[in-house]
This record gives C-alpha cells, structure tokens and sequence, in this order.
C-alpha cells in the first residue's frame, strides 16, 4: 500500500482508533466506484486570470515568480480556522474558495513570457492511507479533493503535484521573487536558497516588496469579471441586511441582540458566498461610535440606532463592503435625522465629483468640506470651518477620525500596498471600484458636543464604480435616505 503524501495529522496520537491490520489496509484500499468524472471547461475566470498573469509576466522579464496560497492557519490545537487562499494567488490563478491549502503558482521565465504552473496536493488514492487515516486532508474526514487533470481543465493552468515543488526550489536563485506574507516557511526556504546562490549574508526583500505592489497596483482596475463579481456581492449582501431587518422585532427582544444581527447576516453569507468579506460590525446605540466595534455583544434597544456594516464573500472572493444606520423602532428621531441628513449629503457630495481623471483624495475632501460645515453649523467646534479646514485645523475629524474611501475587491481594503502615487495621491480611472462611507461620531463620553448628540453614531457607506464619464453606485437600491430607510424596515418588518 502507499505511504500517505504528508507527515502524520496533527495532535491525534492520543485519539487515534484508526485500524492498522493488514486485512483492514487490503479491504478498504477495494471495491470503491470511479469517482474521477468527467473534465470540466474552463471556469469564466481562466482567462481573464492568463490575462492578469500576463501582464505581470511583462513586468518581470528573465524572472521566476513564486506566489503560495498559503497554509491553513491553526485556530487551536489540531483544528484550524477555514482556509482562505492568499489574494494575490487568487488574482492570478482564479481558484477561490475551492483552492486547497500550500498549493503555489510559479511562473517560469521563458524568453520574453513566462510558463505558468499550479503545484499542489491532489487526491489520494484509495490504496493510499491518506485516504482514511490523515483528518488534515483525507478525503473520508474533509471530503473529496480535486485531481490535477480537473484543476488544469477547471482553471485553464498546466498543474502538477506539490512533491514536484522541490525541483523548483532547486532551481531558486537570485532571480527568483516570491509574495512573501502569503507562506512564511517557503518563503524561508527560498530565502535560503537565494542566500547560497548569492553568496551574501542577507536578503534584499526589495523586488519581492515591488511585485507585491505591482499586483496590488494591478488590482487598482478591475476587469469585466471582477465587476460582475462585485454586483453579486452587493446584491447578496442587500439579502443579509433584508435578513436583518425581517428579524428585527426578535434581535431586540434578546440581550445580546448584537449577536443575533451578526448571525442573521453571517447566515446569508454562507448561503449565497463564501462567507463574509470581513467580520460583521453589528454596533447599536453608543457601540456605533466605535469604528471597529467587533464584539457585538450588546443589545438591540428600540430608540437607539444600529450601524450594520458588513459585506458577503462571494465564492471567487470578491467582497462587498456596506453600512446602513438604521432606527431600531422603525422611525429616526429628530436629533438622529439631523445627523443622519449630515452624513448623507456628505457622502452625496462625495459621490458628485467622481469621475475619471479627479485625484482619489479629493472624494474625501468633498465629505469633509460637508462634515466641517455641518459641525461648525451645530457650534461644535471652537474656530468655523474654514479654519477647521486648513492645514493646520482639523477640528471637525474629531468627530470622523477614518477616511471616506478605499478600494474594493478580493479584499475588503484592496490594494493596499500599491504606491502611494498610485492610490491616495492617484488618478481615478474608469474600472476602479472603491467604497464612499463618511460618518459622524458622538461617543457617550464626549463632553464636547451637548448631550443631545451623544450616543449617536452614523455611517453611511456605498460601494462605487467609476465609469468613463462619471460612476455608478452599486450599492444604490439598498436604501439611503431617511425616507426609504422609514419605508424599507416598515415594509421588512
């Protein structure tokens, strides 16, 4: 019988009940149907994944390119949280959700091209004991697992089995780059072998910092497929907050309301993607001052507000990112409306100047410009807001410390590591897909503002495509005004 193809599992040998007897490794290695099936025809994104790996090839001429998946990530002990592949690998290769762990994308140079390879474990066969024995990868404990002829078939990519990555590794040389946040222990081994070919006592991390921003710099425009992956996740995220608010006379019954918020959406997540673009931010009453308000452990109290930000993950791992500020009782109060307006016609103002050609960080200017004049208006603040405007003023951030945008895609804070040139300080062109979300923010504490407004936190965020002459928000039928928020929890509920 075959050895299995990995070390053994993880923390099992105090629980292993696995029979080892000859007699039941020859009867469980028979008599099991041909589950191979059929090839599939390319999956819509292959083509679209050669195109983006050709344009990389172009940058890196003579250059072998590494780029991993990356390794489950252990949660605790023996079990680990669910894998997600690398973003990069994603970009390059179009395998999502379905990817499996340590796979790794190496692009070969050939002349002025390179040859694109996908490594990585296959399926066992049935006369291995990988097959029943390893709960890390056995198809009786996981489930089943793809064949390098149906992966190469399904992505349109030559593959090749992981065991055969060490040909490769013997070949790393100077010339050789890797993405190296996305596998730390190959990225190690390649260091090693750079070190050797080299001769010298250090790595220069530079080139593989530079592919790395120019991945994410190619990200900055998205492609046909990317766009329509971007509607979907909208549009099924529309589904989690119509969840939401169907559920909303329930969530505030229970004392930990936050908790079913973040539930409720997450469900729909998992039945129309992959999961969630980033963890759920279900903030009612003062947590929606909190930017990041996570623990979501609070209750649901009708009279206050609740800040939903959240996004689903689409299978192919493209995410939206959404907030509505919603009236728990159905109906906005009237110093929540004054806020509420305010925030809106922020991010309006935002919206209104986007079209190709304008410098990204002029979007969040226009919020701020309607965020200065409203707080100055209500005399928060200690100067006007032509003061609070300048260089050196900045009085009205205290009440929206974070930024009014940033780009969108397989991650819910795309290319984050492209120049600064190239996104805070670049040209918006048409393609690029990136969020609008101002907010004000009075915390419970903050003796600044009259009491009226503490407490009261809104956001408001929409996700954006620019268009050749101006943009579409994709996010438009999930409602914004005052008005179609009364109208949308009155008909959900």
């Amino acid at each position: 019988m075959a050895k299995s193809q990995t070390p053994p599992p993880r923390a099992t040998s105090n629980r292993s009940t696995t029979p080892i007897s000859d007699a039941f490794k020859r009867y469980i290695a028979g008599d099991w149907a041909d589950s191979s099936g059929a090839l599939p025809s390319p999956r819509a994104q292959a083509a679209f994944a050669a195109a983006r790996r050709e344009r990389i090839s172009k940058l890196y001429v003579g250059k072998r390119l590494i780029v991993p998946a990356g390794a489950a990530k252990v949660r605790s002990n023996d079990t680990d949280y669910p894998f997600r592949a690398n973003s990069d690998f994603a970009y390059l290769t179009g395998w999502g959700s379905d990817s499996e762990p340590d796979s790794v994308l190496v692009m070969e140079p050939k002349g002025a091209s390179h040859e694109s390879t996908l490594y990585f474990r296959e399926r066992a066969d049935r006369n291995s004991d990988e097959f029943y024995a390893n709960p890390q990868i056995g198809e009786f404990w996981i489930g089943s697992r793809p064949s390098l002829s149906h992966v190469a078939a399904d992505l349109a990519l030559d593959t090749k089995p992981i065991a055969q990555l060490e040909q490769v590794l013997d070949l790393v040389d100077s010339n050789t780059l890797i993405i190296r946040d996305a596998d730390r222990d190959l990225t190690d081994q390649v260091d090693g072998r750079r070190l050797l070919d080299a001769e010298i006592d250090s790595v220069n991390e530079d080139e593989d910092a530079n592919l790395a921003r120019d991945l994410a710099e190619a990200k900055l425009v998205k492609d046909e497929f990317e766009i329509a992956e971007l509607r979907t996740a909208v549009a099924a995220t529309k589904q989690g907050f119509n969840d939401v608010i169907a559920e909303l006379d329930s969530i505030a019954a229970h004392p930990r309301g936050e908790r079913l918020v973040e539930g409720t959406f997450n469900r729909r997540a998992r039945v129309d993607g992959n999961h969630v673009g980033y963890d759920t931010i279900a903030a009612s009453g003062p947590h929606a001052c909190i930017l990041h308000w996570t623990r979501n452990n609070g209750p649901v109290r009708k009279g206050d507000l609740i800040l939903l930000d959240a996004g689903i993950e689409l299978d192919s791992y493209y995410t939206a990112d959404i907030t509505r500020t919603l009236p728990i009782s159905g109906t906005f109060s009237d110093m929540q409306r004054k806020v509420y307006e305010a925030v809106l016609e922020a991010a309006d103002a935002a919206f209104a100047i986007v079209k190709p050609g304008i410098v990204f960080r002029e979007i969040h200017a226009a919020a701020m410009e309607v965020i200065a004049k409203k707080t100055a208006e209500w005399g928060l603040l200690p100067v006007s807001f032509e003061e609070s405007l300048s260089p050196e003023g900045g009085y009205h951030r205290r009440y929206m410390i974070h930024g009014t945008s940033h780009h969108l895609g397989l991650d819910v804070h795309d290319c984050a590591k492209a120049r600064r040139e190239m996104y805070l300080d670049g040209t918006v062109e048409a393609g690029m897909v990136f969020t609008i979300e101002p907010g004000l923010y009075f915390r419970a504490d903050d003796l600044s503002v009259p009491a009226e407004f503490r407490g009261i936190g809104v956001r408001i965020e929409d996700n954006i495509l620019v268009t050749a002459n101006g943009a579409e928000n994709l996010s438009a039928d999930i409602p914004r005004t005052v008005a179609d928020v009364e109208r949308w929890l009155a008909s959900g509920k």
